[in-house]
């Protein structure tokens, strides 16, 4: 399984650099960025799209012609549209959403970028997510991107990722943290009385 993901992510990164070589030349970086974050979301909200780029058995024709509508509807970039039909063509297909990936990560390095992840109990308005963004890009001192999903778990508060670093400031964690001081408290209050006793 490992050496599975690992070889869809060295084609992705060969076909990702090959697209921004060419984006950047023609000067289309941000609007294939914007066709890749629309089509993102296609494929998160539709079955019939997820079933396009997973099925192994489709006939490529078939595919290559529902991915080329679907851009062409979608009114996307004529490069976007190519490499769609490139991939397509080369059974990468499948690959699409660590092709998506990682195109959105290796642009974001190239511009000096970095992501935060940001797990929230409740989903953030608009206004909040701007001055969060602001604040992190601030004390990261760069330009940060925010990728962030609703966890109801957390019952409140939130968990922010940047890289390797974790900042946890969730209720769940604030009351694991405080059920474990109360536990030792506990554990302590026995002992002495044992030792009185």
């Amino acid at each position: 399984m490992a050496s599975k993901s690992s070889n869809t992510g060295l084609v992705a990164s060969r076909y990702v650099s090959a697209l921004l070589d060419m984006a950047e030349k023609a000067g289309l970086t941000t609007q294939i960025e914007k066709d890749f974050q629309e089509l993102s979301a296609m494929i998160v909200g539709s079955a019939d799209l997820q079933a396009l780029i997973a099925n192994p058995l489709m006939a490529r024709q078939q595919q290559i012609a529902g991915i080329l509508a679907l851009a062409e509807k979608a009114k996307w970039q004529q490069m976007t549209g190519n490499f769609l039909g490139v991939i397509t063509n080369n059974r990468r297909l499948s690959a699409l959403p660590q092709i998506i990936k990682t195109f959105q990560d290796s642009l974001r390095k190239r511009r000096g970028e970095v992501e935060a992840k940001i797990e929230v109990a409740i989903a953030l308005s608009s206004s909040q997510t701007d001055a969060l963004q602001k604040q992190l890009s601030k004390s990261m001192g760069t330009h940060v991107t925010l990728d962030v999903q609703v966890n109801k778990d957390l019952l409140g508060g939130m968990i922010v990722t940047i890289g390797s670093r974790m900042i946890d400031d969730s209720v769940r964690r604030k009351l694991e943290r405080l059920q474990r001081t109360m536990s030792a408290g506990s554990n302590e209050n026995r002992t002495h009385l044992k030792e009185v006793g």
